[in-house]
């Protein structure tokens, strides 16, 4: 029998298409996604890969606004989204939406079993602020079970007094044949893609926002410690745009000798191609529940250097397996592995191929099978009552 599921998450994130997708081609359940907006245009630049999506789904009306660090996002028809789809469980993606809240109490009040769907980590920088804790055990008790994207997220529930029996992990996923793909091609064709960039010959790569919070300028630091000789080897790629790029673009035009290039926002399909040609990604967050440019990274063959502070390190980063884990902030460390990287270009290699190895365990299919699980072992819980029938 099919469970009928109603997810409710925030935007129609590209990343989120394939694992919604295997979800949906599952048959043991009837997926229905609530998105709670399409897009979020002043945080993320991407798309809405509409054309690609094979499952049920709805957009709700919303008001969103951004006042300083927040972001306020105010839906309405979210009970009449549920009534209309009869589900038989709840899953939420998060806690921090009143969508998330009213979706909740409707599952309560109908004796559905609600799910919650998290990245937080020991590490999220909101932790440790009583209102936020507060709100996040009153939501945890709402809930039935729990689906963890990965190790560090499943230790965080434990620790906040869930049991871990209702904790499942469904590991957080890109679709990693379609980055191989394009990176097995963008090797074929360097030359091109690297004039189309204006890549250097050998660079380290960092993609992602480009806001202090993500350790750029730790990394830009690393780089101007290598030696004079070591940086005119290899240079510095940062993929991405954020309110510290011009910050970031002078204090790169000082280092001398140094090449520090700025692509900008880069679409996936060629995102793969800066993944294939660069000699490792460079991951130096200091808050970052989990880090979905590692998986795509990993799915392009690239060693890794992470701080250990990044939520995904203990599912895809072993140190000195497949890259190295480096502590946030210490700038010593980071230029530390760097160096290693630069100078050990077959260790780099080896790297690279233990990633892409690593990377097959974390797949659309992979994460849906958790999904799966911790739907079918909250509606077999006795307290429920009966599913309803669609």
């Amino acid at each position: 029998m099919k469970r009928r599921l109603a997810l409710l998450t925030e935007i129609i994130a590209p990343y989120r298409i394939p694992v919604f997708n295997a979800l949906a081609a599952r048959d043991d359940i009837d997926l229905h996604v609530i998105f709670l907006s399409e897009n979020d245009p002043g945080l993320r630049q991407w798309p809405v890969y509409k054309k690609e999506i094979r499952f049920s789904y709805e957009v709700l009306p919303a008001w969103r606004r951004r006042v300083g660090k927040y972001n306020l996002l105010v839906n309405r028809g979210v009970g009449a989204a549920l009534r209309r789809f009869r589900p038989s469980a709840v899953l939420c993606g998060g806690y921090n939406y009143l969508a998330s809240w009213r979706a909740a109490w409707w599952a309560k009040s109908n004796n559905v079993p609600a799910l919650l769907w998290s990245e937080s980590t020991v590490n999220d920088h909101r932790r440790g602020r009583r209102e936020v804790e507060f709100m996040k055990v009153r939501f945890t008790r709402l809930c039935k079970a729990f689906v963890a994207a990965g190790k560090a997220s499943r230790d965080y529930m434990i620790a906040m007094g869930v049991p871990p029996e209702r904790v499942f992990i469904a590991p957080n996923a890109v679709n990693v044949e379609f980055y191989a793909a394009i990176a097995r091609s963008a090797r074929q064709d360097a030359a091109a893609i690297r004039a189309h960039h204006g890549l250097p010959s050998r660079y380290f790569l960092c993609t992602g926002r480009l806001v202090p919070e993500k350790g750029i300028f730790d990394l830009l630091a690393a780089y101007a410690k290598l030696e004079a000789v070591e940086r005119s080897q290899i240079g510095l790629v940062f993929a991405g745009d954020g309110a510290s790029r011009s910050q970031l673009e002078e204090r790169g035009a000082a280092i001398n000798p140094g090449c520090v290039r700025f692509c900008g926002f880069v679409h996936r399909e060629e995102l793969a191609e800066l993944y294939a040609l660069a000699d490792a990604l460079v991951f130096p967050t200091h808050s970052d529940p989990w880090g979905l440019v590692v998986n795509e990274a990993m799915a392009c063959g690239l060693p890794i250097i992470a701080s250990e502070i990044a939520g995904c390190v203990p599912d895809l980063v072993e140190n000195a397996e497949n890259g190295f884990v480096v502590p946030s902030g210490n700038v010593e460390e980071l230029a530390r592995a760097m160096r290693t990287l630069l100078s050990n270009p077959s260790l780099a290699r080896e790297m690279g191929a233990s990633s892409a190895l690593r990377i097959q365990a974390f797949t659309p299919e992979a994460c849906a099978d958790g999904f799966s699980r911790a739907v079918a072992f909250a509606c077999a819980d006795p307290r429920m009552g009966t599913e309803l029938e669609p």
